[in-house]
């Protein structure tokens, strides 16, 4: 059987929200744990952003620190409507 040559580059694991990363926990320990795969960036959108909360929830799922965090936050509705409005208008 031909082995498939795997990509170089890291793999972008981008999460936002409690669910995502429950998901992206296994992946992201394999991938750092097996060095035949290629290496994993977590990315952090910073959507609803609580920085108690967030050690928790990395500490339970045994996840390291992001790589990078967007620091978006999370704006009011009325802010994320009219942010859909200028999209759609442009």
């Amino acid at each position: 059987m031909k082995r498939i040559a795997r990509p170089q580059g890291p793999l972008a694991c981008i999460v936002g929200a409690r669910p995502n990363y429950m998901k992206m926990a296994p992946l992201v320990r394999a991938f750092g744990t097996r060095p035949e795969l290629p290496a994993a960036v977590l990315i952090h959108t910073g959507q609803h952003y609580d920085a108690e909360m967030n050690e928790q929830l990395f500490g339970d799922l045994e996840l390291p620190p992001p790589d990078l965090n967007l620091e978006v936050g999370s704006g009011t509705h009325a802010v994320d409507f009219l942010g859909h409005l200028a999209i759609e208008a442009a």
